[in-house]
């Protein structure tokens, strides 16, 4: 496998589904990608799954930056996308351009992900006049669960459904490569794939998206219940690791370990 690139992803759409998997360290960053992944995402779901923040709005670029740098060192073969994290690029295109490109700069991501609302399509623009590859983000955006009231579907009536479409083109024109539909119904998902040039990426949006994504936490198992509707467990490692623990601890404390075989003479 040779280096996937942007135009590589884009050509995948109607021919091979496209996998994309978070990874916010070097070493499970050269476990997915030696895994085959197509994209693997910096995701500011770390504020979650690593530093156990109740939502993504705490995250700063710096430590997007850190986090970003470190995944960059475990990828040989898949394309590194970085989320912008919540106030990266809200509050003015010429900062979403510069925090853009300190992740090209200084991290090797290839691409930046931005949730994105009408807003922000000038956003898209000017990051990609800078020539920085940008994915799109609607449906649920967990930069603004304070705004939606929480983490719903998003979608269901017909008139958001018609919005986020026309939102869909709106960010293809814009000249993204890519959007993530996150949290919306499956029909829906169905229609903006149909309705767009460039490939869907879903989570919890169903099997007609173009690729799937998920949190490497929430696949593997590590993450804690309960999980949402859309995650599955291809692992249990928040059970193994909770009894190759209390393992160590019993050894240790009946004198089991360490043993002659785990010492120097």
């Amino acid at each position: 496998m040779g280096k996937i690139t942007v135009p590589i992803i884009c050509s995948m759409k109607h021919n091979e589904k496209i996998v994309m998997v978070t990874a916010y360290d070097a070493p499970t960053a050269k476990i997915v990608d030696e895994a085959g992944v197509d994209i693997v995402l910096v995701g500011d779901s770390l504020g979650n799954v690593i530093q156990g923040a109740p939502n993504t709005l705490s995250v700063t670029m710096d430590e997007m930056i850190y986090h970003t740098k470190l995944v960059s060192r475990g990828i040989k073969n898949a394309h590194l996308c970085a989320d912008m994290p919540f106030m990266s690029f809200q509050s003015s295109s010429a900062d979403a351009v510069r925090n853009a490109g300190r992740f090209i700069k200084e991290t090797g991501a290839e691409s930046v992900k931005l949730e994105t609302t009408v807003d922000y399509i000038d956003t898209i623009k000017a990051i990609r006049k800078a020539g920085i590859p940008v994915m799109g983000h609607i449906g649920l955006r967990p930069q603004s669960v304070h705004d939606m009231g929480g983490y719903k579907l998003q979608g269901r009536e017909k008139s958001e459904g018609n919005k986020l479409i026309a939102l869909a083109k709106e960010i293809e024109d814009a000249g993204a490569f890519s959007v993530v539909l996150e949290s919306i119904p499956q029909k829906l998902a169905k229609k903006i794939t149909r309705a767009i040039n460039i490939p869907t990426i879903g989570i919890g949006a169903g099997q007609d998206c173009d690729g799937q994504v998920l949190v490497i936490n929430d696949l593997v198992g590590l993450s804690e219940e309960p999980l949402p509707k859309f995650v599955k467990k291809y692992a249990e490692i928040r059970k193994t690791m909770t009894k190759a623990t209390k393992d160590f601890v019993n050894e240790v404390r009946n004198g089991a370990f360490p043993s002659s075989e785990h010492s120097y003479d």
